[in-house]
């Protein structure tokens, strides 16, 4: 039996097997992160790691100790357009923590996407807008992607199906991340 809801962002749609996540990250669209303070991603702002084929880890609320999917494991895929970073996952609700998120976005709780990312030096650019700033990443390292309660980019969105459908793996050990959630 299909099911289905829809709470005007997220969409979940079960029918046994294998859980499919597909997100969407919008390049181009600012955000205000605190009053007088915009960020936004250029246009394929992420691609480095994206491109040469980095493993990059979809997680449940930025917890290292809760990864949903990744690239090494051959369950994460990514497209990055001028327009959006978009992905899909495939999710195994094995674990308690991909079932308790399973469970969590069906009830309408997971709202969005965060990404997890270290801006090198030269990739960003800050401009005055009137009384605030907005600050522009143009390159950004990508090591995480996550499905949160309360995205910073309320564009950021992720929908669930499920439905019958038959490098390097070390964890992450680098300098601090960076996200909003």
């Amino acid at each position: 039996m299909l099911h289905g809801g829809f709470n005007g962002t997220l969409e979940l749609r079960s029918e046994g097997g294998a859980t499919r996540l597909r997100g969407r990250f919008p390049y181009g669209t600012a955000t205000t992160l605190a009053s007088g303070r915009q960020e936004q991603f250029a246009a394929r702002a992420f691609a480095a790691r994206i491109d040469n084929g980095a493993d990059i880890y979809l997680l449940s609320g930025h917890d290292f100790d809760k990864p949903l999917a990744s690239r090494a494991a051959g369950s994460l895929d990514f497209r990055d357009d001028d327009d959006a970073l978009t992905f899909e996952a495939r999710i195994d609700a094995g674990t308690s923590w991909a079932a308790d998120f399973l469970a969590a976005h069906k009830a309408g709780l997971i709202r969005g996407l965060s990404p997890g990312f270290n801006v090198p030096p030269g990739g960003e650019r800050v401009e005055r807008r009137g009384d605030g700033i907005l600050r522009t990443v143009t390159s950004a390292d990508l090591f995480e992607i996550s499905a949160v309660t309360r995205p910073a980019y309320p564009e950021a969105q992720v929908e669930a199906r499920s439905w019958e459908t038959h490098q390097d793996r070390q964890p992450y050990r680098g300098p601090a991340l960076r996200w909003r959630a």
